[in-house]
């Protein structure tokens, strides 16, 4: 591991192996892009003398390509190595050379700045990727059917949400209406969950007509994802097209976007595959990931998934994406669905069995699915010690005033 000068840096999630990109500002300051570094973040456009790093989202940067990338982060990580080998000491500038001495007066702390939407989010698309938890829902909605669905296991099943309702860690997420069984009525869902999911954000773009190329020239990083479901209204809207408005309310995700760099050490094959899908979905490198998520609801953890048991991996979501000739768009972002393991889920319908068994917290309250006030972070770690941030929110009433909206 690369040491860094920056105190506390070598003993965080985000250290020299990390560095991941978000958009941040003070107050009275216009957004830009930094990257994290320990509890502190880079203000780059004064230290790499570059304009695009003074835009409002990470997609002008994006736009420029995977060469771009890579030239950059080996750039950050020369300037805040500690090239006497010692991780965070406090001597003068002059003590850990030049590079400190551009470096220093552009790190701020993170408790004094506000994080915003890392990008412009161009389209949204989310998929179905895990094996358990699409097994799951079947068992529980068709308990008398096959789980799975005839073309599951042939194609990573997808769907497009809506790109507008994408928001950053913290804001807060209003009870959904909609049309409900029985009835149908019309009123806030009662059946609100979570989605913890891996978000891939797309840098490269492609034209009409053409597929994309290897999955790492098109796709810049991650960010962990929350995909917020009103499962009743969804139940009853879906057939026969999908998911749609119990959907389409809100997705959060981190304000920090991680390259896919830095998740080298994390990097698995996937998981074996049968039948053996067609060839323009097989496996070129191992795009497997080695993560593990963690599900805090209201301060407490609930659940721990894995990600590396996903059954199709990101490289295989973005070829069928554009199998077609869809084009890529910068900014792109794609889902990889609820991330399930053996014993460990991501989402309440899961955890309770549909509601069926409420989790008990340890303040004695139970809950089957979310109630108005409960907060729901979700954060996630890779080998190496390489943190993901966090996302988090905090459901408000379908009548709570933050809102300007129609009663249900």
């Amino acid at each position: 591991m690369t040491r860094s000068w920056v105190p506390g840096a070598d003993e965080s999630l985000f250290g020299l192996d990390n560095l991941p990109y978000g958009v941040f500002s003070r107050p009275g300051e216009a957004p830009r892009v930094g990257v994290r570094v320990g509890d502190h973040v880079l203000d780059l456009a004064p230290v790499l003398h570059d304009e695009v790093f003074a835009a409002p989202s990470l997609n002008p940067f994006l736009a420029r390509g995977r060469t771009a990338w890579r030239e950059t982060r080996a750039r950050l990580r020369t300037l805040l190595a500690d090239e006497n080998g010692h991780a965070g000491a406090r001597g003068s500038a002059a003590s850990t050379g030049g590079n400190r001495a551009v470096a220093e007066p552009r790190l701020i702390p993170l408790d004094q700045v506000t994080m915003h939407l890392p990008v412009e989010v161009a389209d949204y698309v989310d998929f179905y990727a895990s094996l358990e938890h699409a097994s799951n829902l079947g068992r529980i909605f068709r308990p008398d059917d096959e789980p799975l669905k005839p073309n599951w296991r042939h194609l990573p099943v997808g769907y497009h949400g809506r790109a507008g309702t994408v928001v950053v860690s913290g804001t807060p997420i209003r009870r959904p209406c909609g049309q409900r069984m029985p009835g149908p009525s019309f009123g806030p869902s009662v059946r609100l969950d979570i989605e913890a999911e891996l978000g891939f954000v797309v840098g490269t773009p492609t034209r009409l007509g053409e597929r994309a190329g290897a999955f790492e020239d098109h796709v810049f990083g991650v960010t962990l994802l929350n995909d917020w479901s009103a499962r009743d209204i969804q139940a009853w809207e879906y057939v026969p097209l999908g998911p749609f408005l119990g959907k389409s309310f809100a997705t959060s995700i981190s304000p920090w976007i991680t390259p896919l760099e830095a998740l080298e050490a994390a990097r698995v094959p996937g998981r074996e595959q049968d039948p053996a899908p067609l060839d323009y979905l097989r496996r070129n490198a191992p795009w497997g990931l080695d993560l593990t998520l963690r599900v805090d609801l209201n301060g407490e953890t609930i659940s721990t998934p894995s990600y590396r048991d996903m059954y199709w991996t990101p490289d295989q979501m973005l070829a069928h994406m554009t199998a077609n000739g869809a084009s890529l768009r910068t900014g792109d972002l794609f889902a990889s669905g609820t991330v399930s393991s053996e014993g460990a889920f991501g989402s309440l319908i899961e955890m309770t069995w549909n509601g069926a068994e409420p989790i008990k917290l340890a303040d004695g309250t139970t809950h089957a699915f979310l109630e108005d006030g409960d907060t729901v972070t979700i954060a996630a770690t890779a080998p190496g010690g390489i943190g993901l941030g966090e996302v988090t929110g905090r459901i408000i009433s379908a009548t709570d005033s933050t809102y300007t909206a129609t009663e249900c």
